[in-house]
């Protein structure tokens, strides 16, 4: 027993040094994109909705790369998710509301 607490700060010691680099890459990218949106951003969004809004109407949608189709589901279904995460999340359960 007094081995593996004689053990203990040297795995603290690895333990700081194998995650601080990974935390500063971390906190570099949440810092951009865990934000909230400036109001320039939200205009720019309005925007982009009701192009978007255009081109499903005028039928533009269909002149797409599959690329941009890949990209488009991917977005889309990560905005699912996200969705889904924060059900579970304000449920505070998997599975169903309580009633």
């Amino acid at each position: 027993m007094s081995k593996l607490i004689a053990k203990i700060p040297g795995w603290t010691t690895s333990a700081i040094t194998y995650s601080r680099p990974r935390l500063q890459t971390f906190w570099k990218y949440a810092k951009v994109e865990l934000r909230p949106p400036t109001p320039g951003e939200v205009g720019q969004a309005v925007t982009d909705a009701q192009k978007g809004i255009r081109n499903l109407t005028s039928g533009k949608w269909a002149n797409i790369t599959v690329r941009q189709g890949w990209q488009n589901t991917l977005v889309v279904t990560e905005v699912l998710m996200w969705f889904f995460v924060g059900e579970i999340i304000g449920r505070r359960s998997l599975i169903g509301y309580k009633v």
